[in-house]
């Protein structure tokens, strides 16, 4: 049996670094976009669930006068929210220091993060580097480092490779796009990638991303919204 090329071993490795690095991405994006929709509870329910050890994540914002927003999990994909008006019982206040006795009652103490006004100043995407109740994801940020990675040391047919800089970052999904998209489309499967005569610029890539940031929420939230339909 005559063995492969190696040109078309390269290809098929590739194929398969592409396919296994858009699986981790989009399951990355899918649990992020799931907290963007969480299902209403009232405060009861998040202390009972609590004393059952149901809960898994829990994320608030506030200051040591009260927390005005509450949002826990029951799973990466299981989101919920208390309302504010909520949060304030026969005791006052629901203060950090009353939530840190709940949780330390708790069968099993979850994760807990304080979010205050996230603001990096990165152009980095937020998504793949932090998800709620956890913090630094390293399996999803390795991931979008390696597919940048590979954007910058290939050859893109569709965009050079400031236009899909702009993409990746500014864009938000940007990554997602070239795995499928470059230099070859995966419905093709392996082989060479075809040669675009006119890639869009840099400058155009820059404008583009921003319309995908756009989409990107758009996105974020109807995925949101199907998770919270389906699982909430």
């Amino acid at each position: 049996m005559e063995s492969e090329s190696p040109n078309r071993v390269l290809y098929r490795v590739q194929f398969g670094l592409r396919i296994a690095l858009l699986l981790v991405l989009l399951y990355g994006a899918l649990v992020v976009s799931a907290t963007s929709r969480p299902s209403a509870r009232t405060f009861g329910q998040f202390r009972a669930a609590l004393t059952a050890g149901e809960v898994d994540r829990v994320t608030w914002r506030g200051d040591s006068g009260g927390i005005w927003q509450l949002h826990w999990s029951e799973s990466p994909l299981i989101w919920h929210e208390a309302p504010p008006e909520k949060l304030a019982g026969d005791g006052g206040p629901y203060t950090p220091e009353r939530l840190d006795a709940d949780l330390d009652r708790s069968r099993i103490r979850p994760l807990a993060e304080h979010l205050d006004n996230r603001n990096s100043g990165s152009i980095l995407p937020e998504w793949p580097f932090w998800f709620p109740g956890v913090g630094f994801l390293p399996w999803l940020a390795a991931a979008w480092v390696i597919a940048f990675v590979v954007m910058v040391g290939s050859r893109p047919r569709l965009g050079n490779r400031w236009a899909w800089f702009w993409l990746f970052t500014v864009g938000e999904i940007g990554a997602l796009l070239f795995l499928v998209l470059e230099p070859r489309p995966l419905w093709k499967g392996p082989g060479p990638g075809a040669a675009e005569s006119k890639p869009i610029s840099g400058h155009t890539g820059c404008l583009y991303s921003i319309l995908l940031a756009i989409v990107s929420i758009g996105l974020a939230l109807g995925v949101g919204e199907l998770v919270r339909l389906l699982l909430g």
